[in-house]
């Protein structure tokens, strides 16, 4: 696939409309933002940026796709030159980003993206899609394990996913948010994500009896058998379970008052002499559901979470922006913003400099420090030039690296609710200069 077309049709008659312009060398830069926190989020985690970075490196529309572009009405006017252009159009320009695993705060860039302006125009519908979502489930995620309290949680979601290849992305964000794995096969197999599952109710109907199938079952998976146990009667299913003893992981609850439920079954297992097989729940679990299965000391030791995971049921979509803060041709460097209400942004490339207990946003090219220490600078270039920098981080380095960040980070910021100021962003002197001097000259 050449992925040029995975983009909205305005991005490609902008294209056209810069070419005619002779627009071809002005270099734009555009940053990816959020304007405002979603729903009861206190921050978002960072999520999508390998996908990104190999959408742009391996950028190009292939010569059917522009055969189709050509038969468009809105290309009717389009020069020859135009798709000529096209067909050798590579992205050659510049991204620097925070790494995956970061967290976030509303008007803090995930990215920045500086090239020639129709290569920095046509991705943002592809960045703005892959970083959104991605960080929605990463962030998700980060919410539920906080909910768990050191219980594991895996994302089981794909099923219910809004489409196959989202199931895939979804397992790898999860993952990153700190989810131990993914029930999603083809996750496991791109991203060296751990992978969970054994059977499903279907499995035991399909045999005679109860007994049968999980004899078969443990036949199969030997140490790694879990046993879904409430087919036909929990508590029945709980006590064949342990009369088959070892191997086994353990068992399953997907339904049922669990808070009632995992007790009695966790007795049964230790009167079996089974204190080390472990009980999984699942069933439209979410993050409050799993804080008042905690908070009543349910003995549940794994959490299996699929539609509200994979779908972040909650705030299922990012208000990711995608604007131009800068324009560069041979004879004017012009630094630009939106002044529109409650749509405005800020102009100029920015850094996102954290402290201990906040950050500073500020323009690209200042050094901030805080009593006398510099800050941490969390942009990092990742393409120069049109080639990558250093190889990127893993999935599993990706996971690490979101744990420590988000240990960091004060209570507040991992409520389940809102939180007014659970994180301040202040912006530097500089940036409010740059601000005031481009509103002042629209003005005038």
């Amino acid at each position: 696939m050449g992925l040029g077309l995975i983009t909205d049709l305005y991005q490609l008659t902008m294209a056209a409309g810069y070419f005619e312009a002779g627009k071809t060398q002005d270099r734009a830069t555009f940053e990816l933002s959020v304007r405002r926190l979603p729903y009861n989020r206190n921050f978002i985690l960072a999520a999508g940026l390998a996908q990104a970075v190999e959408y742009l490196l391996s950028f190009r529309i292939l010569p059917e796709e522009i055969a189709y572009l050509r038969g468009i009405p809105q290309f009717r006017y389009a020069s020859a030159a135009f798709f000529e252009m096209l067909a050798e159009l590579r992205f050659t320009g510049d991204l620097f980003a925070v790494p995956e695993g970061t967290p976030v705060f509303a008007g803090e860039p995930f990215l920045t993206v500086r090239a020639p302006v129709i290569e920095a125009q046509i991705p943002e519908t592809y960045l703005l899609a892959m970083i959104g979502f991605q960080s929605s489930i990463a962030t998700k995620a980060a919410r539920v394990v906080k909910a768990a309290l050191g219980r594991d949680v895996v994302e089981f979601g794909t099923r219910r996913a809004h489409s196959p290849e989202a199931g895939v992305l979804a397992g790898r964000a999860a993952y990153i948010g700190g989810c131990v794995g993914t029930s999603n096969a083809e996750a496991g197999f791109r991203y060296k994500v751990h992978v969970f599952g054994t059977a499903a109710h279907s499995w035991v109907m399909s045999f005679p009896s109860e007994r049968a199938a999980f004899e078969q079952l443990q036949k199969l998976l030997g140490e790694r058998t879990t046993y879904l146990i409430d087919t036909y009667d929990t508590i029945e299913g709980a006590k064949l379970a342990a009369s088959l003893g070892r191997p086994l992981w353990g068992v399953r609850l997907d339904s049922g008052n669990l808070i009632e439920l995992a007790p009695a079954v966790r007795k049964i297992l230790d009167d079996a002499g089974l204190t080390d097989a472990k009980i999984m729940a699942t069933g439209d679990l979410n993050e409050y559901k799993i804080h008042e299965l905690v908070a009543a000391q349910a003995p549940i030791d794994v959490f299996g979470v699929g539609t509200d995971l994979a779908t972040s049921a909650d705030a299922p979509s990012l208000g990711v922006i995608y604007k131009m803060v800068e324009m560069e041709s041979a004879h004017q460097h012009r630094y630009t913003a939106k002044f529109s209400h409650e749509k405005n942004t800020l102009p100029g490339a920015k850094q996102i400099f954290r402290h201990g207990d906040h950050d500073v946003l500020a323009r690209s090219t200042e050094c901030i420090s805080c009593g006398g220490e510099a800050a941490e600078a969390l942009q990092r270039p990742v393409i120069l030039g049109g080639k990558l920098v250093e190889p990127l981080p893993t999935a599993a380095q990706a996971k690490r690296y979101a744990a420590e960040r988000m240990a960091r980070l004060p209570a507040p910021c991992h409520s389940l609710f809102q939180v007014e100021n659970a994180w301040r962003v202040e912006l530097s002197p500089a940036l409010k200069a740059l601000d005031e001097s481009v509103r002042k000259e629209h003005a005038g």
